[in-house]
């Protein structure tokens, strides 16, 4: 049976207390982490800490719902995402067809519009069969066989993929809160972290009511009052707050080397007489790959609804969806970026040129429409006229002015607390095995009650058969 409780219930019960654990960020990463973490033993105490009113409210939520294969993503530079995105897959398929989420097996296509474009999908092809997927699953083929699978797409060649899904992950999260507050998890929702301080035996967390904060109006959209002042303390400590984690972590002088920029993706709905134009999502092959802009995807949705998206505007917040609070961001966020690495990827000419494009995109619905217009000629801009939901991703610049392409993991000096900074796609597709590695390394260094976790039992996984799946990495 499970008992859900109210937040304000649960604030009421456990505010002042003390925590073994706390996570602070609710999205689909801290949440999973409170699920793992909390099965471990009934006697460890974990609270989660989220400012909007609800888990996976905003990145989480915000995406295509895509499950990706292990294609895109280099084995040698980026093998924990690739092992834990190829070990994803199963694991969602498992626990959505226990919990009746939703889950569907739709595959994906990357296509080469031009020929000279084919040698990065033979490089993809590689790294999607070193990551794990086997040749039925993933093959090359040229456009007129391309053609036979889906007619209406034009291109030189292109990757199908089989092995891919589409999924709800706001939904999926929600269901991995209600199992985590079975094992005793406080969800602290609508409350946001204003002050860290170190004490004796961890951390001091001094949280506000999101209401009170001044950037709140981007979380409560009409929500109830949540939120409460007061104090919490954690014997140790997790940094899972996406767009926020790299600001955590300065203010408690870690990672000052790196600093964070922040892209809208925007996407437009397309009209119901598109929705059959076909079976799967179609991506084309990024102009950049160095850095974050893909070209706007076609996206079939696992309700088989059809958008055109997303593109990268740059904005001055991980919450700034509309003009008012990326005025409020623009001064403070420009003063950091201009004293950090950052600036040198500002004045970088090819940067610029690609900033000015995704702006032209967020502008002009045609500009970004015809991106998809050419492999997917039939779709006329003039039909296509309500705009969809977006969605901000914030990638993290080191010192040398480049974009970090991997998750940054940082331990803190005195063992009491741990960061995960630039967690980015595919991090949903990947989050259940990543968040097993991540308990199991905190274990294993002594941060948690339970140092060996190779018999637990967390829903219908034996954490130990996770861990052996990632082969160590």
């Amino acid at each position: 049976m499970c008992l859900y409780y109210h937040p304000v219930t649960i604030h009421r019960m456990f505010i002042e207390k003390k925590f073994d654990l706390v996570i602070v960020g609710g999205g689909i990463l801290g949440t999973s982490l409170s699920y793992f973490a909390s099965g471990l033993n009934d006697s460890i105490r974990v609270a989660v800490v989220e400012q909007a009113q609800r888990v996976a409210f905003h990145t989480s939520g915000r995406n295509t719902g895509k499950i990706h294969a292990p294609y895109l993503y280099n084995p040698a530079k980026k093998k924990l995402f690739a092992k834990a995105a190829f070990l994803g897959y199963d694991m969602w398929e498992k626990y959505s067809g226990l919990k009746n989420l939703p889950f569907q097996k739709d595959g994906v296509i990357e296509v080469a519009v031009e020929d000279g474009e084919t040698g990065t999908l033979e490089k993809y092809l590689r790294w999607g069969k070193k990551n794990g997927l086997k040749n039925k699953e993933i093959e090359l083929v040229d456009g007129p066989a391309l053609a036979k699978i889906e007619p209406e797409v034009r291109c030189s060649s292109a990757l199908v993929v089989r092995k891919e899904g589409s999924t709800d992950y706001a939904r999926l999260t929600q269901s991995l809160m209600e199992d985590s507050m079975t094992h005793g998890t406080v969800f602290l929702l609508g409350t946001r972290v204003v002050g860290f301080k170190r004490i004796g035996d961890g951390w001091e967390l001094r949280v506000r009511n999101s209401n009170a904060c001044s950037n709140a109006h981007t979380y409560n959209h009409g929500v109830g009052d949540t939120g409460y002042d007061g104090t919490i303390r954690a014997r140790f400590l997790i940094n899972a707050a996406g767009g926020e984690s790299v600001d955590v972590a300065h203010s408690i002088g870690l990672s000052e080397d790196l600093t964070d920029v922040h892209f809208r993706g925007e996407y437009w709905r397309a009209p119901t007489e598109y929705h059959n134009l076909t079976k799967t999502s179609i991506y084309s092959v990024p102009e950049f790959p160095d850095y974050p802009f893909l070209d706007p995807h076609w996206i079939v949705r696992v309700d088989r609804s059809c958008e055109i998206g997303p593109n990268a505007v740059p904005v001055f917040g991980p919450y700034a969806y509309d003009r008012a609070e990326n005025i409020r961001e623009f001064l403070p966020k420009t003063i950091e970026l201009l004293g950090s690495g950052a600036v040198k990827t500002i004045f970088d000419k090819q940067f610029q040129n690609l900033v000015f494009n995704e702006v032209h995109s967020s502008v002009s619905k045609s500009a970004m429409v015809n991106r998809v217009r050419r492999f997917l000629p039939r779709i006329d801009a003039n039909r296509i006229a309500e705009r969809g939901t977006a969605g901000i991703r914030s990638s993290v610049i080191n010192s040398a002015g480049k974009f970090v392409p991997d998750v940054v993991l940082v331990d803190d000096d005195d063992g009491s607390s741990f960061h995960i900074l630039n967690y980015n796609s595919p991090g949903a597709t990947g989050v259940l095995p990543f968040s097993v590695h991540i308990i199991e390394r905190l274990c294993r260094a002594g941060c948690l009650d339970v140092t060996d976790i190779t018999d637990v039992q967390c829903g219908p996984w034996k954490l130990g058969d996770v861990v052996q799946s990632l082969g160590g990495v």
